[in-house]
């Protein structure tokens, strides 16, 4: 290999950047270690573990000198029932559930705020979204390091580095951890529904959900939402030093930017890779790289410093790159109401250029037939959607405004 001066110089320069993190790998390695621990038990909503959490979020925010901005000092509790495992067409009834955000303010007098956020509820012992793993074990604790305690770990040390940096920053910082992402995003759309400042003060939000695996030798680091503002991809392609960025336009997507994205705030989400412990019970702390975490983090930083805020940022619709999940040949493209409790499915969201769209379905439609079956809950939905393929024409009949309206999907 031919070695030049130049490429010695940034060599160096690259080292020096990596040696300046100003976000220390093992601040984030205790959070992990703690987070993702057996005490905890998967931090599945409304549980001990989860509970455990919670204090242990609010502690920190406290050392850290964070404003409380819950409803009940930092957190903002809220009820809702789980509807179970929509691939698991056993399952009959749903679940009372109750969670709480944990919610910390950073004043910095100026005129918008950054959302920061991540979400620290898991999958407990399998009862959140996840079957039980056939591994002999009568109960597996699904300890989710990657996912999310590493977003987690994130939120407390962003907070730690804002409250402490000398340089006035241009904006205020919000930082959330949520509950219930696992059972539908379920806290932040609470939260996003019923924010405890200003919605019109947020100018974007910043989500981390995964970023605990970085890879050493691919350095893959997927961002997306920056079609959501005309600058967004200059910003993180502009400031990026040794990361191999993957960028999605996209503003949707099965993660709590999506909840800030449906009220046209512009958002970024970030994520070092699916890998083959997601969702299962060997998600553990010791599988993270938390210098790589550390280097996302700096690298989130520098970016949230940069981001203007003189001004309201412009927000951007974008299409959804939606694939289709459990084996399904056709997506319709739609976001379904996880909360809602009445007979059928409503469509929380409806993604550009998918079938749904094109068929003038709408957000708040209440689905309750596809083709010959009715849909009573989101289970009928999941089981009915697999029996389609690609080029069907299938009716279906919604109610909207109190009226049954009957359209044809095209998939």
């Amino acid at each position: 290999m031919k070695v030049t001066i130049f490429s010695i110089g940034l060599f160096l320069l690259s080292s020096l950047s990596i040696q300046a993190q100003t976000i220390n790998a093992d601040s984030l390695k205790k959070h992990v270690y703690y987070l993702a621990s057996d005490q905890l038990g998967g931090r599945a909503p409304g549980t001990k573990g989860e509970k455990l959490a919670q204090e242990y979020i609010q502690k920190e925010f406290s050392k850290i000198g964070l404003i409380p901005k819950g409803n009940k000092g930092y957190l903002q509790a809220f009820t809702y029932r789980r509807n179970l495992n929509p691939h698991d067409t056993t399952a009959k009834k749903s679940v009372a559930c109750k969670g709480s955000n944990v919610v910390g303010f950073l004043d910095n007098q100026a005129e918008y705020t950054l959302v920061i956020g991540a979400h620290y509820d898991h999958l407990g012992h399998g009862e959140s979204g996840s079957p039980l793993e056939k591994t002999g074990k009568k109960k597996a604790i699904f300890n989710g390091a990657d996912d999310n305690a590493s977003g987690v770990a994130g939120v407390i040390e962003l907070a730690r580095y804002f409250s402490t940096n000398t340089t006035k920053e241009n904006h205020n910082f919000l930082f959330i951890c949520f509950s219930g992402e696992e059972d539908g995003l379920i806290g932040s759309k609470y939260y996003a529904n019923n924010p405890t400042i200003e919605i019109v003060s947020i100018n974007a939000m910043l989500n981390m959900d995964m970023i605990g695996r970085l890879s050493d030798s691919s350095r893959a680091l997927m961002v997306y939402g920056v079609g959501t503002n005309p600058g967004f991809t200059e910003l993180v392609r502009q400031h990026n030093t040794h990361f191999k960025l993957v960028l999605d336009s996209s503003g949707s997507g099965p993660s709590d930017h999506a909840s800030f994205y449906r009220k046209n705030l512009p958002v970024l989400h970030f994520f070092t890779g699916q890998h083959s412990d997601y969702h299962k019970s060997t998600d553990d702390a010791e599988k993270c790289n938390y210098t790589g975490s550390a280097e996302v983090l700096n690298y989130i930083a520098k970016l949230a410093e940069k981001i203007p805020g003189a001004s309201k940022l412009n927000f951007t619709t974008t299409v959804q790159k939606e694939s289709s999940r459990g084996g399904f040949k056709v997506t319709m493209g739609i976001m379904p109401d996880y909360t809602f409790e009445g007979k059928g499915l409503r469509i929380d969201g409806v993604s550009e250029g998918k079938p749904a769209l094109k068929a003038g379905l709408k957000q708040n439609d209440v689905i309750i037939q596809l083709g010959e079956t009715p849909i009573q809950n989101i289970r009928d939905y999941m089981g009915c959607l697999s029996k389609y393929s690609k080029g069907d024409k299938v009716p279906v009949k919604v109610i909207r405004e109190n009226k049954e309206v009957e359209l044809v999907v095209e998939f």
